[in-house]
């Protein structure tokens, strides 16, 4: 079972989960206001019918006992209901397939509006949340409501229709007995309960599944994807997988079948209590017929508006669960978009400099990740020059990367600052900050796209710049690769979609160096970027970044030492924090930790 922490599902809660509904209808009038607008007046109109589908019978039946009776009587007017009767079916049907219509159009409208809504909150994010795994919990919640449940505008609609309805029934009722009206809320009620009990149930169920779903999916990814596939096969670990699927989709299913088995057996015997009442009201009902008292007609209103009001009071008060429950999840998800990010722009955000004059200056900069107590970098202080490139060297761990994610913003330091020609990195734009700086991760992403999107992503909006997207990929070498495809620039990458092709490792980075080399950037970055090149492609590779970080600055990560020598200056991290600094022949001649880092390197060679 998972351990996170159980949420509250009393009547309070649900009932200031209807707070919700608002932003929602908002949503969903945003979604399509003319189907709304339909839906809405479909199932007004639909909800006053079914009073006139009774009242016609009663009607037809008297005048056909009064015609037999006494012999007499306008056979006409049976016709003319008859008739009237027949449109009102006919308009029911109308009506009901008008509602589903909009229905399930405007369903779709608001799950896919509400999906672009979570793609584009998730995006403005901080990054440190995608760490969290109770973040992840959230995001599942949050994508499953808009993906498979059905919006609660829908059960709050069916509610309106039915209470309408039960309104224009009720009538009747109260007319001839107010106690029969009674006697139908009080025959209601244990169902209700019992499924109030359930519904709850069911929800604290799903939701501490979260997590197991999660795990589900991943290991249905492992089996299935080409980028485990190798590793799952040479070690044997497909029937291990595959056993730990079953294993928790058996527990899954118990929990259910145990769930499903008790609600059956308690709401059977708790639907008898509501039969019992009914037939109840049916005898009186009857024995008044009997007397004299009512018509047949009357009789035939009577039954059918009790009938029908029992079925829609149970109909109603399960719609209200659904509706609740539904709110409840509603609820989850508006708490994911009203999620702030910490790391965006002030109001006042400035400009980049243009040209960059001085260059960044990290001031007693320290930083933990979240969720940890342990300092990544602690007390650094050093400038990146207008102009220079600088290489970051150390073992794993040492910071490198994070003071990369520090420099974009990625993350905020936990202490002390970042400054951009003598300006806090937080006042400027934080769009402005990134779209000056071309970078190239460790863990490059593989888009399984076309070949002129995994190159164009680097500058968004030149996406159909193809003279841009060319020079960038001659800069990466990644025209190289797209001369053997057939299809050039327009040829899908990976095995994910039809017509696609895989690419090597070294294939892919070049791709990466591409992307990085689309944007007219101030700052080049590049962590890690010959992991998986050749030595030919690896020192052709770094020849082109000397010559286009003329002028500019540049950041360079790498394990390999004789390809940093070309930095101006060179940083040796340790423990999160700077040990030496100078450029190869000033770091070789202290016999320090570099010296020593970068013989033992020289020493494979041999």
């Amino acid at each position: 079972m998972s351990n996170e922490p159980q949420v509250k599902l009393n009547w309070r809660t649900r009932l200031q989960a209807f707070r919700y509904l608002r932003p929602l209808f908002s949503i969903v009038w945003e979604a399509s206001a003319v189907l709304t607008s339909a839906g809405i007046g479909s199932q007004l109109l639909r909800a006053l019918l079914p009073v006139a589908a009774l009242w016609i019978p009663k009607l037809i039946l008297d005048d056909i006992i009064a015609y037999i009776t006494r012999g007499s009587g306008d056979l006409r007017h049976i016709w003319y209901l008859i008739a009237a009767e027949l449109a009102v079916a006919v308009l029911i049907d109308i009506m009901g397939r008008i509602s589903a219509l909009c229905d399930n159009l405007l369903n779709e409208r608001v799950a896919s509006l509400i999906s672009i809504r979570v793609m584009s909150h998730a995006n403005t994010l901080d990054l440190g949340v995608f760490e969290d795994p109770k973040f992840h919990d959230n995001l599942e919640r949050a994508r499953a409501w808009a993906t498979f449940r059905r919006p609660p505008f829908t059960p709050a609609m069916a509610i309106g229709q039915e209470l309408v309805t039960l309104l224009s029934l009720s009538v009747g009722l109260i007319v001839f007995s107010p106690w029969l009206v009674v006697l139908l809320i009080v025959s209601v009620l244990p169902t209700f309960a019992a499924e109030a009990h359930f519904t709850i149930v069911g929800y604290f169920m799903r939701h501490r599944r979260t997590a197991r779903r999660r795990l589900l999916d991943y290991l249905c990814q492992l089996c299935s994807s080409l980028q485990s596939a190798k590793e799952v096969r040479m070690f044997g670990l497909g029937q291990f997988f595959t056993d730990r699927y079953s294993t928790i989709s058996s527990e899954i299913y118990s929990e259910n079948k145990r769930l499903a088995t008790k609600h059956a057996i308690v709401g059977g015997s708790l639907n008898l209590i509501s039969a019992l009442a009914y037939y109840g009201a049916y005898i009186v009902v009857l024995l008044r017929t009997l007397s004299g008292a009512i018509s047949i007609g009357t009789f035939s209103f009577l039954t059918g508006a009790f009938s029908r009001s029992r079925s829609g009071i149970t109909n109603t008060l399960l719609q209200f669960n659904d509706f609740s429950q539904n709110a409840m999840e509603l609820k989850e998800l508006f708490d994911f978009l009203d999620a702030k990010p910490t790391i965006k722009s002030k109001p006042t955000a400035l400009s980049i400099p243009r040209p960059i004059r001085k260059g960044f200056e990290f001031r007693q900069v320290s930083f933990s990740y979240p969720g940890s107590k342990r300092p990544v970098v602690q007390n650094l202080n050093f400038f990146l020059h207008a102009g220079e490139k600088i290489a970051l060297i150390g073992v794993n761990g040492a910071g490198k990367t994070t003071i990369v994610k520090l420099l974009t913003r990625l993350y905020d330091p936990t202490a002390g600052q970042i400054l951009l020609d003598g300006v806090d990195l937080r006042e400027y734009s934080l769009a402005d900050l990134r779209s000056h700086t071309s970078i190239i991760f460790q863990d490059y992403m593989r888009f399984d796209m076309l070949a002129r999107e995994n190159i164009g992503f680097g500058q968004i909006d030149s996406l159909f710049d193809q003279s841009r997207i060319t020079h960038a990929a001659e800069q990466g070498l990644a025209n190289r690769v797209v001369e053997k495809f057939s299809s050039g620039y327009d040829q899908m990458l990976g095995r994910r979609f039809e017509g696609g092709v895989d690419l090597s490792g070294g294939e892919w980075q070049k791709f990466a160096l591409s992307r990085a080399y689309m944007r007219d950037s101030q700052c080049i970055i590049l962590d890690e970027p010959t992991a998986t090149l050749d030595a030919a492609a690896e020192h052709e590779v770094f020849e082109r970044f000397a010559r286009l970080t003329e002028g500019r600055m540049g950041l360079l990560i790498s394990h390999r030492f004789s390809t940093v020598r070309i930095a101006d200056r060179i940083l040796v991290l340790e423990g999160g924090e700077i040990r030496e600094e100078g450029n190869h022949q000033e770091l070789m001649s202290l016999s320090g930790r570099y010296a020593g880092l970068f013989s033992l390197q020289a020493a494979g060679y041999k």
